[in-house]
């Protein structure tokens, strides 16, 4: 009996140890926990009184009458703002609204226009150049910071300094093109509806394409090198190792970077308000700013604004779930 009983503590034994060890894991769990909230507070209390409030106090002022004037005594007039259907004594019937301008949706489709154009432009240059900064030569580091330039300089700073160069009296890029025989006369790229879209894009692609080759060239620099030993030895070709290895690896930081160049692309306002605001370039940042300050419709800029941050966020979730799906299909 008593080699019994000593059997039987020796089988109990590893299931105690193994309960106390998931009992410990589970308080460094809850440490963790703790820690990570702990840290994560005051980033979030800032992001509630710098975001969050005033994301709310836009969409709540977009369902008022409210102007700069009126902040304090706005009445609720519901939808109107967005959409609103007005019954005349003649029998016939108007809209008004955000849904129903024509100024609001030709800011949508060059805002939309702007944003694919670019971002397909600026993703197929970082590709480019993260390929080449991830390569080994002589003066890579060199490299690798100066054409982290444009990125660095200030969007203000750049979209003036491009506006000078483009200048049609006294731009450089007009003395270039007419010494090269290419022009016959200089060309107002900012200020004709025919190239200043064109000159918006080349400006935004020239800064922000060194942010898409950091975010490319980090995930490049995540993927073991004894891969593309063994794809040499192998005497694959080059191209096909891109297609089937490189970019399948580097997929989810292009997915990053791509979702963070959408939101800032949809939400262009300062490059555009510098070199040209026309109707033919206006973006939906531009009409909101407009309406919320220069002709003093302040719920009409906040519905605008309110759409802009729904479709953001429509835009970014359908990214999300896509890239994700994409990638469990891989698996």
């Amino acid at each position: 009996m008593g080699g019994l009983s000593v059997q039987q503590s020796d089988l109990g034994r590893p299931a105690k140890i193994a309960a106390g060890t998931v009992a410990r894991q589970s308080d460094v769990n809850r440490q963790r926990i703790r820690a990570a909230w702990l840290f994560l507070t005051p980033m979030l209390a800032a992001l509630v009184i710098v975001a969050a409030w005033p994301l709310l106090e836009s969409i709540y002022f977009s369902f008022t009458n409210a102007t700069l004037d009126t902040l304090d005594t706005a009445q609720w007039v519901g939808f109107k703002n967005y959409f609103n259907v007005i019954h005349l004594k003649s029998g016939k019937t108007y809209y008004s609204g955000l849904l129903a301008d024509p100024g609001w949706w030709n800011a949508v489709w060059n805002t939309i226009r702007f944003a694919i154009v670019t971002v397909i432009l600026e993703t197929v240059f970082g590709v480019v150049v993260a390929l080449v900064l991830n390569a080994e030569f002589r003066g890579r580091g060199i490299v690798r910071a100066a054409i982290l330039v444009p990125w660095a300089i200030p969007t203000i700073v750049s979209a003036k300094m491009w506006a000078w160069l483009l200048n049609d009296q006294f731009g450089i890029i007009n003395d270039i093109l007419m010494r090269l025989h290419l022009i016959s006369q200089p060309v107002a790229w900012t200020a004709s509806p025919d190239t200043a879209f064109a000159a918006i894009v080349m400006v935004d692609v020239w800064k922000t394409t060194p942010f898409m080759s950091l975010l490319i060239l980090a995930g490049l620099q995540m993927i073991p090198h004894d891969i593309f030993e063994a794809a040499k030895i192998d005497g694959i070709h080059p191209v096909k190792v891109f297609w089937r290895v490189t970019l399948p690896l580097v997929w989810p930081a292009l997915t990053v970077a791509v979702i963070f160049r959408m939101m800032d692309a949809l939400r262009i306002f300062d490059l555009i308000y510098v070199l040209s605001n026309n109707e033919q370039t206006k973006s939906m940042s531009i009409f909101s700013q407009e309406n919320l300050f220069s002709f003093n419709k302040f719920a009409y800029g906040s519905a605008a604004s309110t759409f802009l941050f729904l479709m953001l966020a429509v835009i970014t979730i359908a990214y999300i779930n896509l890239s994700r799906l994409d990638l469990e299909g891989g698996r």
